[in-house]
């Protein structure tokens, strides 16, 4: 098979079907530009799963004089120093689930509130005495936290169990939610892409059938006949790859380090870092150069029939 005639035949069927070529090459980008984001959403949700769950606390609320009043799970009084003790003996022989606990005074707890809601009204009327003393638990691995719940809820000088988990749980699933609905519209987009795909390819060869027509008269095998059509593809593929790939390097570059510059406004989120972002070109022009490739050498067996 000469080369210079497959080139020569790739160009006449791109020219040819310029207007639909170029919405093969828009609507791969696109759908190929998602399939990256959210493989790297999901990196994203991952990293930051590692980071925030290493940091999640459990914490142990002990009854006030205040909550005495008020509160049901305290009805017997504020915690007691025997009760203290106890609570504290009964996490040190957790070792196995516990790696480390912390003990906040009331005082602590004052000081903490005031530094993060210093500025709300309700801080100019609380009081230390109003705060909770509590034990911060730092637990060996953060699903472990029934374990812990069950065994001090409901117990005397227990106000509440808290778990930090539950919390970023719920952002976590809002992550995940937003991901799965970019990756139906991914999906959308890809039917899309095949669907013009195997339609370029069958008007491109409906538009040279009396070239096939001689060609088959003449013998040639049907791999030589198909190749031009199916590089045609795989060339248009390839470019909306390619563009692909660089609507991924241009949101990281202005998403998260220029422009938003997200980095540096939210600093208490760990993003993925560039080398996240370039293990993906690979399989996304991969994906681009393959998946038009097959389209139509599906499309081409039944239209051609070689």
């Amino acid at each position: 098979m000469r080369a210079q005639f497959v080139l020569s035949e790739i160009g006449v069927g791109l020219r040819r079907n310029l207007t639909m070529t170029f919405a093969v090459i828009v609507s791969v980008a696109l759908s190929l530009a998602l399939f990256g984001g959210s493989l790297l959403m999901s990196d994203q949700v991952n990293q930051m799963k590692g980071y925030w769950y290493d940091k999640v606390n459990v914490s142990i609320f002990l009854c006030n004089k205040s909550d005495a009043e008020s509160d049901p799970n305290c009805a017997k009084g504020a915690v007691t120093a025997e009760q203290k003790k106890q609570i504290l003996g009964d996490l040190d022989k957790m070792k196995s689930v516990v790696q480390k606990v912390t003990y906040e005074s009331q005082d602590e707890a004052y000081k903490h509130y005031k530094e993060q809601f210093g500025d709300s009204p309700l801080a100019s009327s609380l009081t230390p005495d109003q705060m909770q003393e509590s034990y911060r638990i730092k637990l060996k691995n953060p699903e472990q936290y029934q374990v812990i719940a069950s065994a001090f809820n409901g117990r005397d000088g227990v106000q509440s169990v808290q778990d930090q988990k539950g919390i970023l749980d719920n952002l976590f699933g809002l992550l995940n939610g937003m991901n799965w609905a970019a990756r139906a519209v991914m999906a959308m987009m890809l039917v899309v892409a095949l669907m013009l795909i195997v339609n370029t390819v069958r008007v491109s060869a409906f538009s040279r059938r009396r070239e096939t027509g001689i060609m088959r008269l003449v013998g040639a095998s049907g791999f030589y006949i198909q190749a031009p059509f199916i590089m045609e593809a795989a060339v248009a593929g390839l470019i909306g790859g390619t563009v692909a790939c660089g609507f991924l390097l241009i949101a990281r570059y202005f998403i998260i380090d220029h422009g938003l510059d997200l980095s540096h406004k939210l600093n208490l989120i760990n993003f993925i870092g560039w080398d996240a972002v370039l293990t993906k070109l690979p399989l996304i022009l991969a994906t681009s150069l393959l998946m038009p490739a097959l389209a139509a050498f599906f499309a081409l067996r039944k239209y051609l029939k070689v």
